[in-house]
């Protein structure tokens, strides 16, 4: 027979929960279980699931109200990059309880992916799925590329899976693998409100632009983590260089792309006014007389 110690070990290989059906088929008896829970190495949070103490709290949560971790719960705990949130989210099925718990987004529809009643989180295509579903475009496509770059997907699988929704259908046609970042996205969303072209991924002085507006109007983004003082420094020496060889500059942190994009939207509105996008006129003349 199977021991406690050995029961807790199984349960802390599946993430921490486990449905009472798969801890059966595992072959653990009921005794077993019992014990476990009288000692207090695992806990009973629902009728049929069982945690252990260093069950993540989300997928607690989960397990809690008796459903899989999806959405941007799960593209958390894959290491996606995902927007801020604070509730967890959790599938459900159809015919489950609609009654809302504090902190807990519940997802009814079901996703393209098969799913059993005794997982404690979604296959990656339901989760991405939900993302298309339930936030604004620009953080879901944030979150459909971020799972592409990390090679756990590939564009050409979700491409051919039927989704049933046309949200996740446009996403699956439009995800580019040339974002480095999830704010490069949504910039690239601003712009095109705007009606601003901006190439991707150019190099110019044997360094990469996050974007090129024209020829002249180059694009810098910073992510989320806290720069270095050695970081900052040699974002300025490039874009000092930048500057030598005749580009204006904007840029741009994470803050001000997810959280004011009115300021980001004016600045490079009145930037590409100012025609500060385009070669200067000087630079033609002599190019021109020179052909």
């Amino acid at each position: 027979m199977r021991s406690v110690d050995e029961l807790v070990a199984w349960v802390d290989g599946c993430g921490g929960a486990a449905h009472s059906r798969s801890i059966a088929a595992a072959g653990f008896t009921m005794h077993v279980v019992r014990t476990a829970i009288a000692l207090g190495v695992l806990e009973r949070v629902r009728r049929s699931w069982l945690v252990g103490p260093g069950c993540d709290p989300a997928r607690r949560t989960a397990a809690t109200a008796g459903g899989r971790l999806t959405c941007l719960s799960a593209a958390s705990a894959l290491g996606l990059w995902t927007p801020h949130h604070d509730d967890v989210h959790v599938a459900v099925e159809p015919t489950a309880s609609r009654v809302r718990a504090p902190g807990v987004r519940l997802h009814w529809g079901g996703g393209p992916a098969p799913t059993s009643p005794t997982q404690t989180a979604e296959p990656l295509v339901n989760v991405l799925f939900h993302v298309a579903r339930c936030v604004p475009l620009a953080d879901a496509a944030a979150v459909w590329e971020s799972a592409l770059r990390s090679g756990r997907t590939d564009r050409y699988v979700l491409e051919r899976v039927q989704w049933g929704s046309g949200r996740a259908r446009r996403l699956a046609e439009v995800a580019s693998l040339l974002s480095d970042s999830g704010i490069e996205t949504h910039f690239l969303h601003l712009m095109h409100g705007i009606g601003v072209t901006v190439a991707q991924q150019v190099w110019v002085d044997g360094h990469p632009l996050d974007g090129l507006i024209g020829d002249r109007l180059a694009i810098q983004l910073d992510g989320f983590a806290h720069h270095q003082a050695s970081d900052r420094r040699r974002d300025l020496r490039a874009d000092a260089r930048l500057a030598l060889r005749g580009f204006t500059v904007l840029r741009f942190d994470y803050h001000q792309v997810l959280f004011e994009p009115d300021y980001v939207t004016a600045t490079v509105t009145d930037a590409v006014a100012q025609g500060l996008h385009r070669q200067p006129l000087a630079s033609r003349r002599w190019a021109f007389s020179r052909r």
